[in-house]
C-alpha cells in the first residue's frame, strides 16, 4: 500500500537537558518554566550549573549572589559558588571556575 502525504504540520518542543522533577533551588520552579523575573521560557531564562552540580535559573542565582549575606555561597550546599563550564565545546571553557556575578552573565537573544 502506497500513501501520499499532501500536507503535514511539524511540532517542536524544547526542554532543558535535566531530569523532569528537578526545580530551581531558589525559586522552586521547574526548569521548563520561567523564573519570577522572566515572561517566556528558553533563551530569556537560561540555566547556570555550578561546580557543585546544582542548577539555577540565571536570574535567580544572580539575585542570590548580589545579597551580601549570601557570601557567594551556593544556596543548596553552601560551597563557594562557581559556574561550571564545558571545556569540550571549543571555547566556552575559557572562563572556567569563575564566580558568577550579575555583570558576568551574558544572555543572547
Amino acid at each position: 500500500m502506497k500513501v501520499n502525504i499532501r500536507k503535514w504540520n511539524g511540532v517542536a518542543i524544547w526542554s532543558w537537558d535535566v531530569p523532569k522533577e528537578e526545580v530551581c533551588g531558589i525559586c522552586r520552579t521547574s526548569f521548563d518554566m520561567t523564573c519570577s523575573s522572566c515572561k517566556f521560557p528558553g533563551d530569556q531564562c537560561p540555566l547556570v550549573l555550578g561546580v557543585c552540580t546544582h542548577r539555577f535559573h540565571t536570574h535567580c542565582i544572580e539575585k542570590w549572589l548580589e545579597v551580601e549575606t549570601s557570601k557567594n555561597l551556593c544556596p543548596m550546599c553552601r560551597q563557594w559558588f562557581q559556574e561550571k563550564t564545558d571545556d569540550g565545546d571549543g571555547g566556552t571553557g575559557a572562563h572556567a571556575n569563575t564566580s558568577v556575578h550579575s555583570s558576568d552573565v551574558v544572555s543572547t537573544t
